[in-house]
């Protein structure tokens, strides 16, 4: 692991234009170990997960020098390590909030959620209450986006693991999403508990690796996007009970070139609202719900790991009507998108020295 940060570099701007004008993109703090997530706190302080296993603090601006205490045991290993980080609707009154991340065993390793109270600078009462299995050898395709609807419900996504049949299989955790109470018990209306052919915490599946994950502010929907392979990254609207095809139905290729299937679509799963091909890795998403860019109000924006862009996208009646690519000159991995409270646009980007960007208007 690196050594910890010092000082942010918060007086670092650069400008970037969009079609709908101009905004400039400010360095909140730098020098962060693959930063993964975002979560803001109403004190105002902002929480940063690193892949790489630490959770740190943005305050008043700064990147505090000291990791946050009682983290859970995790593994860092491949593309496995600390996720994301949630906090409970209620986070004000109870201080809880929900981190996955990935852990190892002789059994080989999986995604776990813990969840835990953040109190006074440190992590307390830690309990798993999650555990995707069964667990393998393999350190890929974990998932780990989390989310909560408006019911109060926890969204936990789980990647195919690298074994895609996994994903259509639904006595396996594996390739899908599920559905939890805050106590990590199945969600009531899980398509699960009335079928003994699917593990009760499942709400989706046939979903290969979901690496973003947000509530619609309007319609209530969870959104997600997926990685294909190559070729055939998806947007889309979770439904209960949902088959979402993989790998029986792709809209992208094998990475040695061959066909993974000859079908795009098939009776009883779903097709995707968007599709990417070539592929674009994408990574985090939010709606954009501020005032200070009135253009982009209600827009997707996503962020891609391998083209290495931000992407903005217009959606009417479950179509993308508009779709420009930004940032495509910063030359950064874009890990996450986030909206804050004061409704700014926040990014993290994939690297090394990842950083926290803020997304300012050109005043």
């Amino acid at each position: 692991m690196l050594p910890l940060p010092g000082l942010s570099l918060a007086a670092e701007t650069q400008t970037f234009s969009s079609g709908t004008g101009q905004f400039k993109l400010q360095t909140v703090a730098d020098n962060l170990e693959h930063p993964w997530s975002l979560a803001f706190l109403p004190d105002g302080s902002i929480l940063v997960t690193e892949r790489a296993g630490r959770l740190r603090v943005i305050q008043n601006g700064n990147l505090l020098p000291q990791a946050v205490p009682g983290l859970p045991s995790l593994a860092v290993s491949g593309q496995g390590g600390l996720f994301d980080v949630v906090l409970h609707p209620d986070f004000e009154e109870n201080r809880t909030l929900f981190l996955s991340y990935a852990h190892s065993s002789s059994e080989g390793m999986t995604t776990r959620v813990a969840r835990a109270s953040f109190e006074n600078g440190q992590l307390k009462n830690v309990n798993t209450i999650f555990e995707a299995l069964p667990r393998s050898r393999t350190s890929r395709h974990f998932g780990g986006r989390m989310a909560f609807d408006t019911s109060g419900y926890l969204y936990i996504s789980v990647g195919d693991r690298g074994d895609m049949d996994r994903a259509q299989d639904t006595k396996d955790d594996a390739g899908g999403v599920h559905r939890i109470t805050v106590d990590g018990k199945p969600a009531p209306g899980n398509p699960g508990l009335d079928d003994p052919n699917i593990n009760n915490t499942l709400f989706t599946w046939g979903n290969r690796n979901i690496q973003g994950m947000v509530l619609h502010p309007t319609t209530g929907d969870i959104w997600t996007h997926e990685h294909g392979p190559r070729g055939g990254d998806e947007i889309n609207i979770l439904e209960a009970g949902t088959n979402y095809g993989w790998p029986v139905i792709t809209y992208g290729i094998d990475y040695s070139g061959l066909p993974i299937s000859l079908k795009t679509e098939m009776k009883g799963m779903a097709q995707p609202l968007h599709y990417w091909d070539p592929s674009i890795a994408p990574s985090g998403m939010a709606f954009y719900t501020g005032s200070d860019f009135s253009e982009w109000q209600d827009n997707l924006f996503v962020g891609a790991l391998k083209l290495r862009k931000l992407v903005r996208m217009a959606i009417t009646n479950g179509q993308v009507t508009e779709e420009e690519d930004l940032l495509t000159g910063l030359g950064e991995r874009i890990r996450d998108v986030r909206v804050g409270p004061g409704g700014n646009l926040w990014l993290l980007t994939d690297s090394p020295r990842g950083r926290v960007y803020q997304v300012v208007p050109v005043q």
